[in-house]
């Protein structure tokens, strides 16, 4: 009887410490998913988001991220958007949303874009713009040195690294009065062992964004402003896919978007100046 009693004392015990196990571990899966949605929470914020022209681009994929998370968008492009784009992102979620052409490649262009965000979104935001996504840019290979066209070499700086620097210098009001953040799009042949074989370019356009993210990031952390990167490898877009195939080692333009929402959210809150590998 006595060995009996044992067992069953044993057994009761067993079963409260793996019941108790597993309610501990879901009340830590409850809160960390309370805190997680709070904290990617976009609603009341404004998003700008450039370079969203194309569909089954990157750009796209970030858009809609934000706008399933509550986020007013400001959409921003050298071509039109469609109103049944814009009318998407509505159905996704997001509040208000705006669409605007621009040059962003030439700074006075910028400028008067960034003003016609600001007149979109006043009612709701004020001058206030919470995070700025600088996806606008291009890829191209230019071939080894001796080859490069100069021109080629002029283009890939001129829709890369000239695209982000008139963006932010526009935004940046916005951005301070909002203690808010921005998103630069770098690329792995533009990080320490990364390969810019045939694409010096493109490479060297790149790496002058990381270095304006980095300057960004310690020149406005006075005023509360953050400033990072990702610097993905090739992401699953249509154009990549039909250029190199759909067997490449590819990044899926959801994980990207995913990464970017982090990066715009409070749970960076401390993160800044810093560059994120994706592959």
């Amino acid at each position: 009887m006595s060995s009996c009693a044992c067992s069953y004392t044993n057994c009761q015990q067993f079963l409260h410490v793996v019941v108790g196990s597993l309610l501990f571990s879901w009340s830590i899966r409850v809160f960390l998913g309370h805190f997680m949605s709070s904290d990617l929470n976009f609603r009341s914020q404004l998003i700008v988001i450039t370079g969203v022209g194309r569909e089954g681009q990157v750009g796209e994929a970030i858009a809609h991220s934000f706008a399933q998370r509550g986020a007013s968008l400001a959409l921003i492009d050298l071509h039109a958007q469609s109103d049944e784009r814009t009318d998407t992102l509505r159905s996704l979620g997001a509040p208000h949303v705006s669409a605007h052409t621009a040059n962003l490649a030439d700074a006075g262009d910028a400028v008067r874009v960034a003003a016609e965000v600001q007149r979109a979104h006043e009612a709701q935001h004020g001058n206030l713009v919470h995070a700025v996504v600088c996806v606008a840019g291009g890829f191209g290979f230019t071939g080894a040195i001796d080859d490069s066209a100069p021109d080629a070499w002029a283009t890939q700086f001129s829709i890369n690294l000239d695209t982000a620097f008139a963006t932010t210098r526009a935004f940046l009001p916005s951005v301070r009065a909002a203690q808010g953040s921005f998103v630069y799009f770098g690329s792995v042949a533009a990080t320490p062992g990364g390969s810019s074989r045939r694409m010096a370019a493109y490479a060297a356009a790149k790496s002058g964004v990381l270095s304006l993210m980095r300057t960004v990031a310690l020149d406005e952390k006075a005023h509360g402003v953050r400033a990072n990167a990702v610097a993905p490898t090739a992401i699953r877009t249509t154009t990549n896919v039909a250029d190199m195939g759909d067997t490449a080692d590819y990044v899926e333009r959801e994980s990207v978007a995913d990464v970017v929402a982090f990066l715009a959210s409070p749970l960076a809150r401390s993160v800044s100046g810093q560059t994120i590998t994706l592959a």
